[in-house]
């Protein structure tokens, strides 16, 4: 039988074309293998960022001392919250960041010169540089509700809290989550006290 012209490929040469399209067809797998393990874990991170430990931007000068204005922070959700715990809640399409001063059922009184007593022994505050009474339009003493927390800023002549009806008392379901920790700037990272 006489060739058309076709030569047949070594056994060499077949070898190697295959070990070519088994690299192809393995290169293929990881590359769709390690692309999906990538989204799923990008997924992860954007739940566990929203749901668990929000990452947030502090706007303002309501928590100086303790907080600066751009200031970027982490909260825990479903944290239990005490006196003293930084929370940050939602207000009116915004998240405050605010110190929980006294939960529900306890009676707070704010004298005119800013001491803030708490069923009536005086708080410590040392995170309070300069104490005001602020802008305060409810009637002192005053109990705070079921269900709430009475929430004030560290720095209480600018800050807008539970002293203004405007603000006033936080309810579970607007809280974020309690501020755990500062990550920029990198000078002051660390824990919120």
């Amino acid at each position: 039988m006489e060739s058309k012209g076709y030569e047949i490929p070594s056994l060499e040469l077949l070898e190697a074309e295959l070990k070519k399209e088994q690299y192809k067809h393995n290169y293929g797998q990881v590359f769709r293998s390690t692309v999906f393990s990538l989204l799923v874990v990008a997924a992860v991170a954007v739940l566990i960022a929203v749901l668990l430990l929000p990452v947030l931007q502090i706007n303002g000068s309501s928590m100086t001392e303790t907080l600066q204005n751009q200031d970027i922070v982490v909260a825990i959700s479903r944290a239990k919250y005490k006196t003293g715990d930084v929370i940050a809640f939602h207000y009116n399409n915004n998240i405050l960041v605010k110190r929980v001063i006294a939960q529900a059922g306890d009676w707070v009184d704010i004298d005119k010169d800013g001491n803030v007593t708490v069923n009536e022994k005086p708080l410590d505050e040392p995170y309070v540089s300069d104490k005001a009474l602020g802008n305060c339009n409810i009637d002192l003493p005053y109990q705070v509700p079921e269900g709430k927390w009475f929430v004030m800023g560290d720095h209480r002549g600018t800050s807008i809290d539970s002293r203004n009806t405007a603000v006033g008392c936080v309810a579970k379901d607007m809280v974020a989550g309690k501020i755990l920790l500062r990550v920029w700037p990198l000078s002051d990272i660390g824990v919120v006290k």
